[in-house]
């Protein structure tokens, strides 16, 4: 039996979507996060030594980190997937399998670190520290996310939506790996940039994600995805 070691608002929820689409049987197990720093919380060392959430356990085998785990659940587990699901993995050396293996890198290896830093530099402000700091760590981490941060988010949400303009899905017309992976790296993207600047194939990628029954599923047992800045 498949556990799931599934810390609320993280990036595990991803891990549920695909699970509920391919119809494994799993159990959940949900940690919450420390009130006060927001870290998952130690009992999770206890399963990998990192501590982090997204973990899984398949009997004696533990997998971490949401790629591999992505990959291991669909190289173990959806062989003989059919219909749409068909295409989870698609065939080396086709242009969906260097879209498919583009996007599975891109989404932790790029896009997630801009995304965490602007969490992080909009949580700073907020942290107890004696008043006379706050106005200077206020003004700092403006400064970091105007000139640094927001920058490089918004080319990546405008590189994503010249993209979504031509593909359904990530790696082409059909549903691949690369859109569980990308799946929280888009909320959490879409949850924090500028309002006043619309991406319509963005949008409409996330809602035709939202909309799947699977996806609603996992949001029903998992709970919600991101935290806003």
């Amino acid at each position: 039996m498949i556990t799931v070691h599934h810390l609320e608002t993280s990036r595990s929820q991803r891990i549920l979507w695909l699970l509920e689409e391919l119809g494994l049987p799993y159990q959940l197990k949900v940690y919450q996060r420390d009130k006060r720093t927001r870290l998952a919380p130690p009992e999770l060392k206890q399963i990998h030594p990192l501590g982090k959430s997204p973990v899984i356990t398949d009997g004696q085998i533990v997998v971490a980190e949401s790629g591999a785990i992505i990959e291991y659940l669909v190289e173990t587990h959806a062989t003989l997937a059919t219909g749409e699901l068909a295409h989870l993995a698609p065939a080396v050396g086709t242009p969906a399998h260097r879209q498919c293996r583009f996007w599975m890198h891109y989404a932790e290896g790029s896009l997630m670190n801009w995304l965490v830093m602007k969490l992080v530099f909009a949580s700073i402000p907020k942290q107890p520290m004696p008043f006379f700091v706050r106005p200077v760590a206020k003004a700092l981490c403006a400064t970091v996310q105007s000139k640094l941060i927001d920058p490089n988010v918004d080319t990546a949400l405008d590189f994503m939506e010249d993209h979504l303009a031509t593909h359904h899905w990530f790696a082409g017309e059909h549903i691949t790996m690369a859109d569980f992976q990308m799946s929280f790296a888009v909320e959490a993207a879409l949850a924090r940039a500028n309002p006043g600047q619309p991406r319509p194939h963005l949008q409409a990628y996330l809602q035709r994600m939202q909309a799947r029954p699977a996806y609603q599923r996992g949001i029903a047992k998992g709970g919600p995805v991101v935290m806003s800045a």
